[in-house]
């Protein structure tokens, strides 16, 4: 039988490359990180909350030993059913709304000076109380964030200003924009404006927290780091006549200092805080078992958590629950240096950024590293709006990560 002459027909090769997928799964080792602290924040809040609750020397709780815990633990799972739903989202919406969320925390951060609106505690107006007592100026930590990476995600679209170069005053004008100085213009008229409300609240660690999560981005960003000495210089300067010319401040510094001046008054967290880490020791006194948070301790369920952290759980409980805070803030910046495009990046180093600083000046508080600021422990201290922005915030870099390209 004869062969057939024609030869068998070669299957066509796929030279296409295979399209890179948009979504892909989220980062799996920063979620259960986070989960894992949100859930050791809620046992470590019941111990350091009950003894507050049930003896209730304010007349918050009714005596209800559980009434701290309840309330967290609902916001808890409010905030990981939002962190889900950010999850999935598009991220990039954001890149958009950024100048719109801003002006509103603005209005907000306003509001709180209505009559009727605002909440005042201890002679400062920061709370608003619809639909639930909140800060607005966690929605302008927030906003300052989007504001800020959406801008510089498009730096590289700016057209530069010219100026008649014939003219002294022209001249100048091209130094200023060679130098970068009409660049930072908007940032620094947004910074300014933010800091302004704040001082009428009045909230010093708001303030503080602004600037450094401004300084992050600007510096991620590619702004030239002269600008930085320069703007550092300046808000070291304004700080210090800010606290000179303030009497509480300047309390607080005092206090810092010597807190064993005023030992019954306003050095006392200073010195229970200490007294519960020294307590505390190598291993601790056990869980739900320290003495300072029976009612020695102030603000144990808020603030100053952490002390009765290192008190229950000792030296090497508090270093195991700090090494997965640090664990979660680098691989955040990790997920930054791997963002699809430049303002999931500036937004990843935004909110880790906030979210060390927070971590770190806590914990130099309770430790008395620094004066007391006022500034709380993430996932941690007792404060269920404060907790649903932070778990909202995780999830706005959860949908960060499921663009990766790396995903």
């Amino acid at each position: 039988m004869a062969r057939s002459l024609k030869r068998p027909l070669k299957r066509k090769e796929h030279t296409e490359k295979p399209k890179q997928k948009i979504q892909g799964e989220i980062d799996m080792p920063f979620m259960l990180l986070t989960v894992l602290l949100v859930v050791i924040g809620l046992v470590m809040l019941l111990s350091a909350s009950y003894p507050s609750a049930y003896y209730d020397v304010s007349n918050i709780t009714g005596g209800d030993a559980f009434y701290y815990f309840k309330r967290q633990a609902v916001f808890a799972l409010l905030g990981f059913g939002v962190m889900y739903v950010i999850s999935k989202l598009n991220y990039r919406g954001l890149q958009g709304l950024a100048l719109t969320i801003l002006m509103v925390a603005f209005v907000l951060m306003l509001a709180v000076k209505v009559p009727g609106l605002g909440v005042n505690v201890n002679g400062a107006t920061r709370w608003l109380k619809y639909p639930i007592r909140w800060q607005p100026s966690e929605l302008g930590k927030f906003g300052l964030i989007l504001y800020f990476s959406a801008r510089l995600s498009k730096r590289d679209e700016r057209i530069p200003l010219s100026f008649n170069p014939r003219t002294g005053l022209g001249r100048f004008g091209n130094l200023l924009e060679r130098s970068g100085f009409f660049e930072l213009v908007p940032y620094g008229i947004v910074i300014v404006v933010m800091i302004g409300l704040l001082a009428i609240e009045p909230h010093m660690s708001a303030s503080i927290q602004m600037i450094v999560i401004a300084a992050a981005i600007l510096f991620a960003g590619g702004i030239a780091a002269g600008w930085f000495i320069a703007g550092g210089s300046l808000a070291v300067g304004a700080l210090t006549v800010i606290i000179l010319a303030t009497d509480y401040m300047t309390s607080r510094i005092t206090m810092w200092l010597d807190p064993w001046s005023d030992p019954l008054n306003k050095g006392m967290q200073a010195i229970q805080s200490m007294l519960a880490i020294g307590s505390g020791g190598l291993f601790g006194v056990g869980l739900g078992n320290s003495r300072q948070k029976f009612l020695y301790l102030p603000e144990s369920q808020n603030d100053f958590i952490f002390a009765v952290v290192c008190e229950e759980l000792g030296l090497v409980g508090a270093t195991l629950i700090l090494a997965i805070f640090a664990l979660l803030i680098i691989r955040g910046y990790w997920l930054a240096l791997h963002a699809r495009d430049k303002f999931g990046s500036l937004v990843i180093v935004g909110i880790m950024t906030l979210f060390a600083f927070q971590v770190f000046a806590n914990v130099a508080v309770v430790s008395n590293l620094f004066p007391v600021t006022g500034i709380s422990l993430p996932f941690f201290s007792y404060g269920g709006t404060a907790l649903l922005i932070q778990m909202a915030e995780m999830g706005l870099v959860l949908s960060i990560s499921r663009q990766n390209p790396i995903n």
